[in-house]
């Protein structure tokens, strides 16, 4: 066995010991560093607990601090960061609430929101593309034209159909509840889309089908995916055309919004 090769084995297995009270610890250990892995482990778990903690504030003011740092030791071990920096801690956070949180489906939309606006804050800038320069990008369209198109968007913006009550949620846990706590649920679903407002990052309420449209588009959809995904496979003409008239409203708001930034050829 090369050194190197032996090395990576131990630093794998003191990963594992970190992760598992239960995993042997590595070999040839002596028993003041055995005593010493539960120091390592404390800081370890203290330290993803509260970067999870910074992360997902108004998560954890919702379900109280127990119940969330319950959440967060689930997290930590099950899910140790695969990143370089321990900001990646948050990385499916929202699925470790779905699962613990059963009965509350609003936890873990309300920690998936938190997640994606802390990504979005952090990407890349790019100018949006204007009403007025897509109309000139577009002016010259014919109809083949307009269902090949694509569109490019805010680096890291995200879409998905919600069921929990984000905007009250948010708005009412920015500095903690007072006596009258919003709805948590919604009686119909909705879309969400997180992008980012020059350098804050936000959110908008929309109907389910944006957000599966803009989700669609985002991977590669073009123009009449979207328009075909909104009015069904074997949609009649007028089906078709209603749902042309929306995916062009969707696209209009995108661009009012600063969402779009340019066309794919």
């Amino acid at each position: 066995m090369s050194r190197q090769q032996n090395l990576a084995e131990r630093q794998a297995a003191f990963m594992r010991a970190i992760l598992d009270e239960n995993a042997p610890l590595p070999e040839g250990w002596s028993n003041s560093q055995a005593a010493g892995m539960a120091v390592y482990r404390g800081n370890y778990r203290s330290a993803l607990v509260g970067a999870l903690e910074n992360t997902f504030e108004r998560t954890a003011r919702y379900v109280g601090e127990g119940p969330f740092k319950q959440a967060c030791a689930h997290h930590a071990i099950a899910h140790p960061p695969s990143g370089w920096t321990i900001d990646e801690a948050g990385a499916g956070f929202d699925m470790t609430c779905a699962q613990l949180f059963t009965n509350n489906p609003e936890v873990a939309e309300l920690a998936w929101l938190e997640w994606v606006m802390l990504r979005v804050s952090s990407g890349p800038d790019q100018t949006p593309l204007d009403a007025q320069s897509f109309g000139q990008q577009t002016s010259a369209f014919d109809d083949d034209d307009w269902m090949q198109l694509r569109l490019q968007f805010q680096p890291l913006s995200r879409a998905r159909e919600v069921s929990a009550n984000l905007t009250g949620l948010w708005n009412a846990l920015e500095d903690g509840f007072d006596d009258a706590r919003p709805a948590p649920m919604l009686d119909q679903p909705k879309g969400c889309i997180v992008s980012r407002e020059a350098e804050l990052p936000t959110f908008q309420m929309t109907t389910p089908e944006a957000a599966r449209a803009f989700s669609a588009m985002q991977n590669g959809a073009a123009y009449g995916d979207a328009i075909v995904m909104i009015a069904g496979e074997d949609a009649g003409l007028a089906t078709i055309q209603k749902a042309a008239m929306q995916v062009g409203a969707m696209v209009g708001e995108w661009l009012n919004e600063g969402i779009i930034t340019g066309l794919n050829p």
